[in-house]
Parts: structure tokens; sequence; C-alpha cells
């Protein structure tokens, strides 16, 4: 570039960038608000072609002195072309006004900032920062593509609206960045944010962030790579589906206060999700959508007190198979929507009967501990709302962990109601010997119970053949009747005690003698696989 053709905005920012020193065009007011920018004449002007020769090299430093682009209030016409470039300098543009979005493509930067700055896009596909990447509280249109990038220090994003709607706000497909990712102080994304493959080697806080894609993806995650705290809470929005499947971080996220709207689809999808800490979906986490973290594996607590989750007609809440030291599942009311724990394998489960859902799925669900422990009939109320009917599976974990605890009577009503809710599904022969079996022994857990039905009858028959003394059987023979130990003999279905050899009832009193031993017969049989069940149960 020819330094005659320059003009006076332009010659200055030459002389500075051998200095290193920053050039404010905006009057020496010090204010670099863009938005009148349509009214800044020929004085403010610089041309992309003039920052490139420069960034490019084409004026070598003063001896002694750091050059570098460091513009202020410009409006920078034309494209800032810096492909597979290699920039030794730091660029610093703040409260510039850039007409065409800068190809960074595949270049080399030192570090870039772009600060309070409105550019229809940005394109660094590829490129390598070694710095950061500054871009806080800029304007942006056309997205921002940084996919398969690499920056060695810090992305600040923090107060940015970025617009594309119906596409890519933030293309960040295997972004890598060693340090922390900063979008947060209102940072608004129209259209998706892409993070899939991405690796962040600090935090990435998208406190109070706000993401529209209503149709889509807000946050399209998949695979992401945290390797400390990932924040997505104080009045974090997310109008779109939050896809976190397979997303690994090293410290805890935090959803505290979000507010996620995917209606009739997955609000929040964290299928397989692999935390080292803790997870908080609390204090106000609202969730219009499904919220899934099927297959996740939290080492700490995954904390849902005070949350809001919603998904009419289908399951609100799935943490199929997630395995977890805590779950806190104490929701501000009760889910509206199916929570599904089939099969999932958690130390401590906290809940509060008073925000049950009404349908739940617990199929093969493990657990140790259940804080409130409640009575079995509360439990069993629980259990019951299982929209798969009966299983036999959770009447045994919630009898196991009542043994456990030393509650055996509790338990053993758990095992009864199991066997009672089981009889519902059976054919009616099967009902009828249940039935009997429930009446008399309450399916071996009422042992007891039997005692009294045996009592009750040899109190009936002392009184009917007190009354009604049975005939001698051989009348040769002057026996000694005793109408107890007549009835006794007559229900002891082994042994005899010499009285129903020698006496027989004749007419209804026959009928009454063949019922009770039957009675006997049959409630021993019973008594005796009751204990073998109750024992075997031991």
């Amino acid at each position: 570039m020819n330094p005659d053709e320059l003009t006076p905005p332009e010659r200055r920012l030459w002389e500075a960038y051998r200095r290193g020193s920053s050039v404010d065009l905006s009057g020496g007011t010090g204010r670099t608000d863009t938005a009148g920018s349509a009214l800044w004449g020929p004085e403010r002007m610089i041309r992309a072609e003039v920052l490139a020769a420069l960034l490019a090299g084409a004026v070598e430093p003063q001896p002694g002195q750091v050059a570098g682009v460091r513009l202020a209030g410009a409006r920078i016409t034309g494209t800032l072309n810096l492909k597979h470039a290699r920039v030794d300098v730091p660029l610093d543009l703040t409260g510039c006004v850039l007409d065409e979005a800068p190809h960074l493509y595949w270049a080399t930067m030192n570090s870039v900032h772009m600060l309070g700055c409105t550019l229809p896009g940005l394109v660094a596909s590829g490129a390598r920062i070694d710095g950061h990447l500054w871009l806080e509280d800029s304007r942006i249109g056309g997205g921002v593509w940084l996919d398969g990038a690499h920056i060695s220090g810090i992305l600040n994003m923090s107060g940015v609206r970025v617009a594309n709607p119906g596409g890519d706000a933030l293309l960040g497909d295997r972004l890598v960045v060693d340090a922390n990712v900063y979008c947060d102080k209102g940072f608004t994304a129209e259209g998706e944010v892409r993070l899939p493959g991405a690796r962040i080697g600090g935090q990435l806080i998208l406190r109070r962030a706000t993401l529209n894609n209503a149709g889509g993806a807000a946050l399209y995650a998949s695979r992401l790579e945290v390797g400390a705290n990932m924040f997505c809470d104080a009045g974090f929005t997310a109008r779109g589906e939050v896809r976190m499947r397979g997303v690994r971080v090293g410290g805890y996220l935090s959803f505290v206060g979000a507010n996620l709207a995917a209606p009739g689809r997955t609000a929040l999808n964290a299928d397989d999700l692999a935390v080292e800490t803790d997870v908080y979906c609390s204090d106000g986490f609202t969730a219009e959508g499904a919220v899934s973290f099927a297959g996740a594996r939290v080492q700490g607590q995954l904390d849902l007190r005070g949350a809001r989750l919603a998904h009419e007609g289908g399951t609100a809440l799935s943490l199929q198979r997630i395995q977890a030291e805590e779950v806190v599942l104490r929701p501000a009311e009760p889910v509206r929507g199916v929570v599904d724990l089939a099969y999932a394998r958690i130390n401590l489960l906290r809940d509060d009967p008073a925000s049950w859902p009404d349908r739940l799925q617990l199929d093969g669900f493990q657990y140790e501990t259940l804080e409130p422990p409640l009575s079995a009939r509360e439990r069993l109320n629980w259990l019951r709302r299982d929209t798969d009917g009966y299983q036999p599976q959770p009447y045994e974990r919630l009898a196991q962990t009542y043994r456990t605890l030393g509650l055996d009577e509790e338990g053993r009503s758990v095992l009864l109601a199991k066997a009672r809710d089981r009889r519902a599904t059976q054919s009616l022969p099967r009902k009828a010997v249940g039935w009997m079996q429930d009446v008399l022994v309450g399916y071996g857990f009422r042992p007891f119970r039997a005692l009294s039905w045996l009592v009750g009858l040899l109190a009936v028959g002392t009184v009917v053949f007190s009354l009604h003394r049975p005939g001698v059987l051989d009348d040769g023979h002057k026996p000694h009747f005793n109408a107890f130990f007549y009835t006794l003999d007559l229900l002891l279905p082994i042994g005899s005690l010499g009285q129903e050899a020698e006496f027989a009832p004749t007419g209804v009193y026959q009928w009454i003698a063949n019922l009770i031993t039957a009675g006997g017969l049959l409630l021993g049989l019973t008594v005796a696989a009751g204990v073998t069940r109750a024992l075997s149960r031991e």
C-alpha cells in the first residue's frame, strides 16, 4: 500500500501503529457509541485494507516500541481479510463499526479485541489466537464462526448481541479454548448456539444469557468438555431445546433459576452427562418441555429443589439409568407429567409427598435410603403411581429398604401389598386362592391371623357339640365325651386325640363337623405355606 494515498485519519493510525498508540476518532469526546454511525463522515472512516496492511507487517515498529492496531470510534469500510495470515501484533477495536464481516479464516493471530463494536458477522473458522478473543458488548449480525478455532486465552462474549435467526448465531463446533468462556451479562443470541465437540479448559459461563431459537436448538453442545464449572443460571433463558448429550463437566453444572421452554419437545437433553460434583436445577428452575438426564453420571448431588417441570402427556423428567450419589426431588409443585426413575441407581433419594407426581415409572429403580422414610402405607401410595401398573421389583426394593432400617413390620406390609396388587393381575381361579390366603393368613405375612380363625372354629365347635352331643360309633364302648377336645380333634389335620374316632354326629351337625375338619386342614396348609414364605424372606 502506498502511504501517499492514505486519508488523514488513516495516516494518524499508520503513525500510531509504529508506537502501539491508540487512535480515537470519536472527536475527542471519548464516546464510542455506534448508534449514530450512519452520520459519521470521512473524518472517522478507515479502509479495512489499511488495517490488513498494518497487521500483515507493512510498517516496521518504532525501535523500543510494541506495535499494534488500537483504534476507537471508527467506521471501517471494506472487508478486513486476514485469511491464512500470520499476525504478530494485537488488534484492538473499540466502539467501531465494520461494514463487512472480518475474515480471520485459518489465520494465526495475536490477541483480538473488538469491544462495543458493530459488525455484520465474524468468520474465524480454524483460526488460532495466541491470547484472548474479546468481543464484549458488541453487536454482531450474521453469526460468529469459530468452528475448529483454538484460543489460548479467554473467549469473552459478555454482553454481546448476535443475531442470525434461522441460522447459527455462534458456530463453535470443535472449538478449543484453553481458559474461560464468558457469554454472560446479557449475552443474547438469535439463532442456534453450537458447541458440539468443543473443549473448554476453564469455566463456561452463560449467566443471564438469553438464547432464542424456538424452532430448533437454542444450545447444541453435545460432547462438549468443560474442565471446570458450567453456569447456565441467574436468569439464563432458552427458547428452544438445550441439547447437552454426552457433555463432560469437571466441576459442577448450575441451572439455578434458569428458564427453559420447548413446548411439546425436550427442553433439556442431558442424556449421558458426566459431572464430577453436583448438578443444580433448583431455586426457580423452570422447564416447559421434557427434562432428561437418562444415563447421566453425577458424582455428587442432583438438586431439583424448588423446580417447576411440565410436559403434559409425556415424560416431564427422565432419570432413567442415572447414577448419582444423591437426588433431591422436591420441586416447588407436583411435576406435570411422568417422572421416569426406571433402572436408576441412587444412593439417597430425598423427596416430599406434597410434590410427588401423579405418574411415575419405578421398575428397576435401585436406591439405598429414602428421606423421609415414611410409613409403608404412604410409600405404597408412591409405588402405585407407576404408569406400568403392577411390577414386582419396586415392592421388593422398598421392603428391603425398610428391613435395612430395622423396620421389619413395615417391610412385611409392603410385601403383603405386593401380593394383593399382584392378585389383581391374575386369573379368576388364582384370585380366589389368593383371596383365601389373604383372608386367612395375609399371604403368610400375617400368620397369627390363622390362630384367630382356629380359636374361632374351636369355640364354635365346642359350643355346638356341647349342646348336641354326637352319638357313639360303637354301642359296646362307653367313652367319655369332651366337646372341646372333640372339636380340637376335628381341627388337627394330623394326629388324634381319640375323640373323633369314637363319636359320629348326624344330620346338620355332620356338616358342621366336616366344615371344621376342612377348615383345620386348609388353615394348617396355609399356615405352613405362610410361615415358609415369611422365613424365606428373613
